[in-house]
Formats: C-alpha cells, sequence, structure tokens
C-alpha cells in the first residue's frame, strides 16, 4: 500500500504540501495541486481517514437528523445537504428521531459520539432551551424547521402561518365560505403555525368556523384518509380544504373520490409543501411552496461557512412561502 511519503517523493512536493492537499486546507497552486492528485492516482494512494481526522482534528463528517426517513419531503432536503457537502468532500451521517424527545436526544448523541464536525437538526420533540444548552459546545449546531433567537444565524425557516394564510385566502377569493381544515399534529410548531394562518385568513374574510370542520392528522396519506371520513361524516357541508401538507391532501382526494365527490367540482383542496408528485396529480394539485431543497442547502452552506471556515458563502434563513395554484381548486357558485 502506497505511503504519503511516496506521493510527496514522486510528486517532488513536501509532505506537509501533501497533507494540505489530502486535508483541502490551506494554499496550494492548481498547478502543484495536480501534481499531487496524478502522484496519488498513479500510487493507487488511498488517504485514511481516522489519520486525517487525527492530524486535523475534524472527521470531515456533518450529522443529520431529520424526524422521519420515509416520504418525499425528507428526501428532498437530506439530498441537497448531501449535494453541497459531497462537492466540498464532507460526508453526512443520517438519523432519524421519529418526533419523539427520548428519541431525539438518542440520535443526537449518536451523532455526537460519531465525532461529526457539526449537525444539522430537524427536531420537533425537544425544547429550544435544550438546544441552546447542546449549542453551547461542539460540535456547531444548525436548525432546520425552528427560528431561535439566540442562534439565529444557525436557523432555517419558513413562516407556516402566511403559507397556509395565503392557500386559505385563495379559496376564499374563489367565492368559497364553508372551509374544512386538515391539519398536523397541533402539538407541533409547524402545524400550529400552519391553522392560525388559516383561522387568520378566515376571521380577515368575516367568516366563522365550524369546529367540526376541523380534523387532525400525522402528515401521512393513512391520516388523511382517516380525516376525510371524518369530515363527511361530521354533517357539516363544506365546498374547501385546506390541508397542512400535501401528503395527507393526497389520502383526502383518494377517500373523496371513493365517495362520489369530484375534484374541484365538487370540493377545492389545497395541500401545503408543493413536493414533486403534486404536479403530476390529476387534477394537479393546489399548495404551498415549502422550498426545502433550498433550505437544507442553505444549512449546508452554514456548516461550510462556520464549521470549516469557508466563509464567502452567502446564506439564507428565513424563507417566504408562495401559493401554486392548479386544478384542484375552482370557483364556488
Amino acid at each position: 500500500m502506497a505511503t504519503i511519503y511516496e506521493v510527496s517523493k514522486l510528486a517532488g512536493v513536501s509532505l506537509a504540501t501533501v497533507s494540505r492537499v489530502i486535508n483541502n486546507s490551506g494554499k496550494v497552486k492548481p498547478a502543484t495541486r495536480q501534481k499531487v492528485l496524478a502522484a496519488m492516482e498513479e500510487l493507487g494512494y488511498r488517504p485514511n481517514a481516522i489519520a486525517q481526522s487525527l492530524a486535523s482534528n475534524r472527521s470531515n463528517s456533518v450529522g443529520v437528523l431529520v424526524p422521519e426517513l420515509h416520504g418525499p419531503f425528507f428526501g428532498i432536503m437530506l439530498s441537497s445537504i448531501e449535494d453541497e457537502l459531497r462537492a466540498a468532500g464532507k460526508h453526512v451521517i443520517i438519523t432519524a428521531g421519529h418526533s419523539d424527545e427520548e428519541k431525539e436526544k438518542e440520535s443526537i448523541e449518536f451523532l455526537v459520539s460519531r465525532q461529526c464536525d457539526a449537525l444539522i437538526l430537524h427536531t420537533f420533540a425537544v425544547t429550544n432551551e435544550w438546544l441552546l444548552e447542546l449549542a453551547g459546545g461542539p460540535p456547531a449546531i444548525f436548525v432546520i424547521g425552528r427560528d431561535i433567537p439566540e442562534i439565529a444565524g444557525r436557523c432555517f425557516y419558513l413562516d407556516n402561518e402566511r403559507g397556509s394564510y395565503l392557500a386559505t385566502q385563495a379559496l376564499i377569493q374563489l367565492g368559497h365560505t364553508r372551509l374544512a381544515y386538515l391539519a398536523g399534529p397541533l402539538w407541533k410548531s409547524d402545524a400550529r403555525g400552519r391553522y392560525t394562518g388559516f383561522r387568520r385568513a378566515l376571521d380577515e374574510a368575516g367568516l366563522s368556523f365550524d369546529e367540526n370542520l376541523l380534523a387532525e392528522g400525522n402528515y401521512q396519506e393513512a391520516s388523511g384518509r382517516a380525516a376525510m371520513v371524518r369530515l363527511l361524516g361530521a354533517g357539516s357541508p363544506f365546498s374547501g380544504l385546506v390541508c397542512a401538507n400535501d401528503e395527507m391532501a393526497v389520502g383526502a382526494i383518494d377517500e373523496a373520490r371513493q365517495r362520489g365527490r369530484t375534484i374541484p367540482d365538487d370540493l377545492s383542496v389545497v395541500g401545503f409543501d408543493n413536493v414533486f408528485f403534486t404536479r403530476y396529480m390529476h387534477p394537479a394539485l393546489s399548495t404551498v411552496n415549502y422550498p426545502v431543497d433550498l433550505m437544507g442547502r442553505m444549512a449546508a452552506r452554514a456548516v461550510l461557512r462556520d464549521a470549516y471556515g469557508q466563509g464567502d458563502l452567502e446564506v439564507q434563513n428565513h424563507f417566504e412561502p408562495t401559493f401554486v395554484p392548479r386544478a384542484s381548486i375552482s370557483r364556488h357558485a
């Protein structure tokens, strides 16, 4: 097996220069870097990750915690994080917290034990106070989905209330006055924000809300189906449905169709997230754009900037939702 000394000799450079190329640290002229890379290729040299970590006090790995690994939403986020970090020579270690406080803490402790240089966390159950305590020491933490003023520069979040407000307003402007709402788990901050936006739009329009038309799901398709069964059985008519995410909207739409409703003639439906499949549905689902891919990319860039010293990267922390009208909504007579 080739050694760093052999690479140094073949490339005609110092050991320090080879180390800088391997660890992507310090300034190395492009021509010199190419000589070192060519020597490594010719000798079949592969850097020892453990030795690199000991020498640089870095593992070149970033831990990422998400609530779940299923579904398109978090897949998009994870992909954008991995793309950005891989391009910079870093790797990700992924785990899930399942929106449970103990599991989230266990997962974070696991990532810390793996000597990750930084953590990107999308959590629901642990408190802001616990995260602030965690932020006091290495590794550096970066938070998606929350706005914590004390670490504002390392938080990446969407105005959930405004997103749901825009979706509800769109239905009201089409003449819908009897609206149902399919919420996410209301103990979660994003679900509460979206429900608040729905109610604010109704209040501003002078519309009352029938509490029988509130159903709560878990952000998964099956809960959307179950919610539609309950809403249709409540005995309160409604012509529009605002859903807290696209997956539940899909389940609700399919259940409504099986019970003889057509979309949008009998029922106008809007979702939230704008995941990729919404534009391919029939009819295409109106929804709120949640730029989770960009949010993940920005979190990864913040890691590169703050944890790895790449100070010239531009990072966006706050994101505004936009409403995406499609064929799942129509004017109510």
